[in-house]
């Protein structure tokens, strides 16, 4: 519960994803939001070789120096005998009262870090380990909307054992002839390809497995509106005011390129203007889904919208707090400010850290041996 004292956060950011330069944008833009009247934060970055960083070497970082040569300056100074070297640097730092994990992709997204979190027994911004696994893996999230019968696109799932018989012969009578191709356990449109025919499909594979070991080919919704929607609470859920994602007809879709590297040409529109039945529906399926995963504080919503049927794409548990991240704007234009909406995730997670502490686990006790 927060209190009139200030608030120790623990703010996670980098990690060994390729999102490992969003997550410090995330992180960056994150602490400069945060009320310093109101919050101490440490800061905590995990290296691309998932070596966690204490706060001092962390800050240097974060002050601009290279991370290269803070990396090489700290690696040497670690025991990496000890089997929890990793994560050492947590102890540089007393009493921190909750943790903020930035870290999208591996690691930040996919249910590891909150284990660690809940083995520490500490409150920490968004889902549990269970709802984090299961909305990162991109198949185990459309078998759960699916089972809720939330409309998502058809796809099939290539792995090693079955590589051989999905070609895209097999592929394209059950799905279409162009297909998109991911790695189900990535984000940010890494490894992600469109293919319009066999030689795309083959390159498109051989690219994907690079990142997981579990392929998704994905029925493609020709020229879609891509539509977005975030969701903030725990039990009490609101959903924002949605938003539309602009991909110039040069880009094949809103990859990783025009998320992070170059938008110039990408165009947004927020909030964006549906007809009101097309809106609520959007929001239900999108409230729908948080709620089917078992999600908590903050998830934003994908969706390809085609001939006004909304089409559910993939959840997101850990969004984007960059300059041009979807989620922190759509509560803006909702009516609530990047400062108000961090304070919002900061009481959801006390909030939940409280009412998990309340269930009860019986012991019983065996005689002794």
């Amino acid at each position: 519960m927060m209190t009139s004292e200030k608030i120790h956060i623990g703010l996670l950011f980098g990690g060994n994803s390729s999102e490992h330069d969003v997550s410090k944008r995330s992180a960056h833009n994150i602490y400069d939001a945060m009320d310093k009247n109101k919050y101490e934060v440490s800061l905590f970055m995990f290296t691309k070789e998932g070596v966690l960083l204490g706060d001092a070497a962390s800050r240097r970082i974060f002050d601009g120096e290279p991370e290269a040569k803070v990396v090489s300056d700290v690696l040497p100074t670690i025991d990496f005998t000890n089997p929890l070297a990793n994560i050492m640097s947590l102890t540089e730092v007393k009493d921190i009262d909750l943790f903020y994990p930035v870290i999208h992709g591996n690691m930040g997204e996919d249910g590891t870090i909150q284990g660690l979190f809940k083995l520490l027994d500490k409150p920490y911004i968004g889902s549990d380990v269970r709802s984090s696994a299961i909305s990162f893996d991109k198949d185990l999230t459309k078998k759960m909307l699916t089972l809720n019968n939330i409309r998502n696109t058809k796809y099939l799932v290539v792995k090693a054992n079955n590589r051989v018989e999905m070609s895209y012969a097999h592929i394209s009578k059950e799905l279409g002839d162009v297909v998109f191709i991911k790695p189900a356990n990535q984000g940010s449109s890494v490894g992600i390809h469109k293919a319009h025919n066999e030689k795309e499909f083959l390159e498109g594979i051989e690219d994907a497995f690079l990142y997981d070991t579990k392929i998704l080919v994905e029925e493609s919704i020709e020229n879609p509106d891509e539509i977005e929607c975030s969701i903030l609470g725990n039990t009490d859920l609101k959903a924002s005011k949605l938003g539309a994602v602009i991909v110039p007809k040069s880009d094949v879709f809103y990859d990783y390129n025009n998320k992070f590297v170059d938008a110039s040409g990408v165009e947004f529109e927020m909030p964006v203007e549906l007809p009101d039945e097309l809106t609520k529906e959007i929001q239900d399926m999108s409230l729908r889904a948080f709620e089917a995963l078992g999600c908590r504080g903050l998830a934003r919503i994908d969706f390809l919208v085609k001939d006004g049927i909304p089409y559910l794409g993939e959840l997101n548990t850990l969004p984007g707090f960059t300059n041009i991240s979807l989620y922190p704007q759509l509560w803006e234009v909702s009516g609530i400010g990047y400062s108000e909406l961090i304070d919002k995730l900061i009481q959801l997670a006390f909030d939940e850290h409280a009412a998990v502490k309340e269930l009860h686990y019986d012991f019983t006790e065996l005689p002794e041996i």
